[in-house]
């Protein structure tokens, strides 16, 4: 909100949703091969991909799908480290004042995210622990919510920051050329708050049906977008009315909030679960790929051993992943950024170029006719978002690593 303004940060989150809630639509009904309700299933999104369209769109969603899974990964291990970190700095401030040197190392915390990990990584059938969708929910409402009231009080006792029409000032906050390149990595950072669709099919592949699944889905998405985009657009408007343009990317970690300490603790430790079981919602279907792979090619290798059922490569394969991540996490914590890249890599391939593309094969639209046109203009306009979203986010890195020292960053 800070980058976009009163005027254009709204219309972003609506249109966004929109959009989302569209090509989830079209991406459900593409879930069945043919017919949406009586044909053959696809379990995962790349099976969908192949069933529908094949050829090279195959390699090309595999390599969206699982890298955006593995990028997601960096993002929730550097999410999870901050707000990790924010919990000591609250409680540093609170005992200290306002004006100590509170600043916490976020090595150290990557770490202890990532020991946590390897643990759960381990977990068979993690695909029901049907409670842990609902821990998350609870913690996405907590902090949320926190982070609504505590904007409100600031907004009412006075806000920290002036805000306008179009956000941060050229001249003022930023020069003209900062100013294009933040404005464009907000959108990458929207982008990636509705990501939701790199997951559908295989959300969709655990309903029962009667009805049909995608009737069942198109209903869940519905209420799912409703209901985060509500929480978006008081968490971003509210942030912004309270700390203007000068609001963090995480107004719970930015510290514009020092008091009740114990309710910023809370609201940090929520987001550190919520990550938790996140990470692992993201990398299962990874984990999945790779050893059913290994699996097709070295059957000897899925083999398990004793009571704990025991598997050498799955143990080995998925510690090796978790540390690569938590290297990666340690040697690029820049928050936006990484936000940006993230969301600029799977919001128009995954979310908009493939169930427009598949709906299309799918349903026999005529080419060049006034629908094919409509749907063919949605993803050229969306690709062109992507692009200039991805670009300002890598230039963001860029310019983060210009005062880089690694391992010694510090939240």
């Amino acid at each position: 909100m800070a980058q976009l303004g009163w005027v254009t940060g709204p219309v972003t989150l609506v249109l966004f949703a929109v959009i989302t809630f569209y090509t989830c639509g079209l991406l459900a009904d593409c879930y069945r091969v043919g017919d949406p309700v009586t044909g053959k299933r696809n379990y995962t999104y790349t099976e969908a991909v192949k069933s529908n369209l094949g050829g090279w769109y195959v390699w090309f969603c595999g390599f969206c799908q699982y890298a955006n899974m593995f990028g997601t990964g960096i993002g929730y291990t550097i999410t999870a480290s901050i707000s990790a970190a924010a919990i000591n700095k609250s409680n540093c401030f609170h005992w200290h004042g306002h004006d100590a040197d509170c600043s916490q190392n976020t090595s150290a915390y990557i770490i202890g995210f990532g020991v946590v990990q390897v643990l759960f990584s381990q977990l068979h059938n993690f695909h029901k622990l049907w409670w842990l969708s609902i821990i998350a929910a609870i913690m996405s409402f907590c902090y949320s919510t926190i982070a609504v009231g505590l904007s409100i009080a600031q907004t009412i006792s006075g806000p920290l920051g002036k805000t306008t029409m179009t956000g941060t000032q050229v001249g003022v906050d930023v020069d003209s050329a900062q100013k294009v390149w933040m404005t464009f990595q907000a959108l990458g950072n929207v982008a990636f708050a509705y990501s939701y669709a790199i997951i559908l099919i295989e959300i969709q592949d655990t309903l029962r049906s009667p009805p049909a699944e995608n009737e069942t889905m198109r209903r869940a998405t519905s209420m799912g977008i409703s209901v985060t985009t509500a929480f978006y657009m008081l968490c971003g408007c509210l942030g912004y009315s309270a700390f203007g343009n000068g609001a963090s990317g995480n107004i719970l970690t930015g510290f514009g909030f020092y008091d009740p300490f114990w309710l910023v603790d809370f609201a940090n430790a929520c987001i550190v679960v919520h990550l938790v079981g996140g990470f692992q919602v993201f990398c299962q279907p990874l984990f999945a790929a790779v050893e059913g792979a290994v699996a097709a090619r070295w059957p000897g290798s899925a083999r398990e051993h004793g009571a704990a059922r025991l598997n050498v490569f799955r143990l080995v394969w998925r510690t090796a992943f978790v540390a690569v991540i938590t290297l990666l996490a340690i040697l690029m914590p820049f928050f936006n950024s990484i936000l940006g890249i993230l969301g600029s890599i799977a919001f128009w391939p995954l979310t908009v170029f493939f169930p427009v593309e598949m709906y299309i094969r799918q349903r026999q639209v005529p080419r060049f006719s006034t629908k094919w046109a409509a749907l063919q203009s949605l993803s050229f306009v969306c690709f062109l978002v992507t692009v200039a979203a991805c670009a300002a986010s890598v230039q963001g890195v860029l310019d983060s690593l210009k005062t880089y020292v690694p391992f010694k960053t510090r939240s």
